[in-house]
């Protein structure tokens, strides 16, 4: 498998018809992030753990001087979590100017360009299930089916099972 740096992603073309996801597993499941949310993708490291967080939170690291929440994508989805491998990583989500967040990850598979066509929205319903509010929709990719994250919604506060 190829490495996938940061500035590969800034380098990739874009065209108005097609949006770039980094294309991450968790367990069997593939979820999509949209590159213009990507700031940084490094390899697990040691994080601080914060006392009475929600079970998501797993704490927070310290990356060149600046403190960053870490939360583990797998326990945000309900997906059982699993121990750290030498490919687990951690993405540096920046939704806003001002805001950075981190995300475990099992492993980066590969970045994707999806064709508006190829990119169902989600709907409104999530059917009953916790991932349906964090998707933005379904992308369709080599004959796979890859969930694409609603950047936003999952890392707000706000645990969605209440």
């Amino acid at each position: 498998m190829e490495k996938i740096t940061v500035s590969d992603l800034q380098n990739l073309q874009s065209d108005s018809n097609v949006i770039q996801y980094v294309m991450i597993s968790a367990g069997d499941e593939y979820f999509g992030i949209d590159i213009k949310y990507i700031d940084n993708i490094v390899r697990y490291q040691h994080v601080t753990r914060i006392p009475k967080a929600q079970k998501y939170f797993k704490g927070v690291i310290n990356l060149r001087g600046e403190i960053i929440s870490v939360m583990n994508l797998r326990s945000k989805l309900g997906i059982p979590e699993i121990d750290i491998t030498k490919n687990t990583r951690i993405i540096i989500l920046k939704p806003e100017e001002d805001t950075s967040v981190g995300i475990i990850v099992d492993e980066i598979k590969e970045v994707i360009n999806l064709h508006e066509g190829d990119i169902e929205k989600s709907n409104t319903s999530d059917n009953g299930e916790i991932k349906g509010s964090y998707l933005d929709g379904i992308g369709k990719y080599d004959n796979m089916l890859i969930s694409l994250l609603n950047i936003q919604n999952l890392i707000i506060e706000k645990d969605v099972m209440n």
